[in-house]
């Protein structure tokens, strides 16, 4: 009787590991099953369309799709992109006459792209963005000296301009505050960033007081990018290769720079031509491209302070006009427009250094990378 009470007490535990053991892999396989995947889009100037990409967790790039522009002939010289903050519609800025934003739908099991319509844009844009209720589009002409701003449809076609506004020379970026009550543009040849108050409800912009912020002359102010926690602007400036970091005031949404360095690698000499910046969603690192060097600079970022310290620099892509980091934080996508590929790149996750992975072919002149999570 003792002999057979113990066996049956000795089953018992057993069997309870086994239903948790059963439970828990039950779980963690139900979670695998329905963790977010991750799609980068390549928008392609000369090729007048969008490589589609899925990526593994090891930072691996399958080729799903190339999106064509329908109604699109002629090329433009780059292809700026945009999505929703709701993940359905990435929308194309079309840089040849008749200037145009093309809105896709995102499939939010595929990730691929289907057309939904195109609208009109205000002119030839560099950089396109959506604002964070999902309701404007917001562009910048270069060769225009212009800021627009058109209202999005429900089902995300642009309608026709509701304020084009001018600027000082060359307008390069036009991106919203993180709480969406200012629209900040760049005006590379005026060596100023202008400032708008914004109101979401009416979609209406206001000159904000005051209206525009200095930098350094001939320095060029081109893309920025805003720290996660809403403290912080970092700006790069094209024609001296100097990346700014600001501190933000929300409340009246002023910039103060705090910290001047560069993009440049050591012992570069020549004329700098500096491109894009993109910082990591926890805030630890940001990234610059510079594209007579053909390099990406790492930073780290000070999160109290806001200010950077130089990681250094890895060679990349040829001309590197745009690049992305994905929603991770893990890995780094470049394009060159010279030579129609992308290249990814680990980021190490304590140092922020970065360590090439592979590279995949693109359609031509690459220009633009935008990274998504879906579901």
């Amino acid at each position: 009787m003792l002999r057979s009470t113990r066996r049956i007490a000795s089953k018992a535990p057993r069997a309870a590991i086994a239903t948790t053991l059963f439970a828990a892999l039950t779980l963690i396989s139900g979670v695998h099953a329905g963790m977010a995947e991750t799609f980068a889009y390549v928008g392609n100037a000369d090729s007048n369309d969008i490589s589609v990409f899925k990526m593994t967790e090891s930072g691996e790039m399958t080729p799903v799709q190339t999106a064509v522009f329908k109604g699109v002939d002629k090329p433009g010289s780059s292809t700026p992109l945009a999505i929703t903050p709701d993940h359905r519609v990435l929308i194309a800025g079309v840089r040849s006459q008749p200037f145009q934003a093309v809105s896709f739908a995102i499939d939010p099991k595929t990730g691929q792209l289907s057309p939904i319509g195109n609208g009109p844009l205000a002119d030839s844009m560099a950089n396109i963005a959506v604002d964070r209720s999902g309701k404007f589009l917001f562009s910048a002409s270069y060769g225009g000296n212009k800021v627009a701003l058109n209202p999005l449809s429900a089902n995300g076609v642009a309608g026709e301009p509701k304020q084009v506004i001018p600027t000082g020379l060359n307008a390069h970026a036009f991106l919203t505050s993180p709480d969406n009550r200012f629209v900040f543009a760049t005006n590379l040849g005026s060596d100023q960033v202008l400032g708008f108050a914004f109101d979401a409800t009416t979609g209406t912009l206001t000159p904000n007081d005051p209206p525009a912020h200095k930098v350094p002359e001939k320095s060029g102010p081109r893309h920025f990018v805003f720290h996660p926690n809403g403290k912080f602007v970092y700006l790069i400036h094209e024609l001296n290769g100097d990346v700014a970091a600001f501190t933000y005031e929300a409340r009246s949404g002023a910039w103060d720079e705090i910290q001047r360095t560069t993009a440049l690698p050591e012992g570069f000499s020549g004329k700098p031509w500096a491109a894009d910046i993109h910082i990591t969603l926890d805030g630890r690192f940001l990234y610059a491209s510079e594209r007579t060097t053909n390099t990406l600079t790492a930073y780290k970022v000070d999160a109290a302070s806001g200010k950077l310290t130089t990681i250094g620099s890895v060679p990349t892509e040829k001309q590197p006009r745009g690049f992305h980091i994905d929603p991770t934080g893990r890995y780094l996508a470049a394009v060159g427009e010279l030579s129609d590929s992308m290249t990814v790149y680990a980021i190490d996750q304590g140092s922020g250094a970065l360590a090439r992975l592979k590279s995949y072919p693109t359609g031509k002149k690459p220009n633009w990378v935008e990274f998504l999570n879906l579901p």
